[in-house]
């Protein structure tokens, strides 16, 4: 359970790093296609919205691996939860289907690593 549970958080966190970097400093082809709800975010809070992905990201990986503070690693999983049921309500309005389900997967994932690392395979 343990190799399971690494391997969905390193997966989680280079998400959450690639798409927080997007977040701070989207590229001109975000404008059109499927990253074009990046603009539609206010830039003041899409910057914030980066920000709390890295760490987020960071989070899963640094605490656990170096073994300094790893109760942030379940901690960083719970931010990305309640980052992931924004995420779904911001684009159930926008009729972003695909995204949603995208990000329920993501929420589903780091709900699993929160559990784990709180209940199942503690640090």
């Amino acid at each position: 359970m343990n190799t399971v549970l690494w391997i969905i958080q390193i997966l989680l966190a280079l998400m959450f790093l690639f798409h927080g970097r997007m977040m701070l400093s989207p590229p001109a082809s975000a404008q059109q296609g499927m990253m074009a709800y990046i603009m539609a975010i206010p830039e003041g809070f899409r910057r914030f919205i980066g920000v709390m992905e890295i760490l987020a990201g960071i989070g899963l990986i640094l605490p656990a691996l170096t073994g300094v503070l790893p109760w942030l690693t379940p901690l960083a999983a719970v931010g990305l939860v309640i980052l992931m049921i924004g995420a779904a309500i911001f684009h159930i309005p926008r009729k972003e289907y695909p995204n949603i389900v995208f990000n329920l997967i993501l929420l589903a994932l780091a709900a699993f690593v929160a559990y784990g690392r709180f209940v199942l395979v503690p640090f």
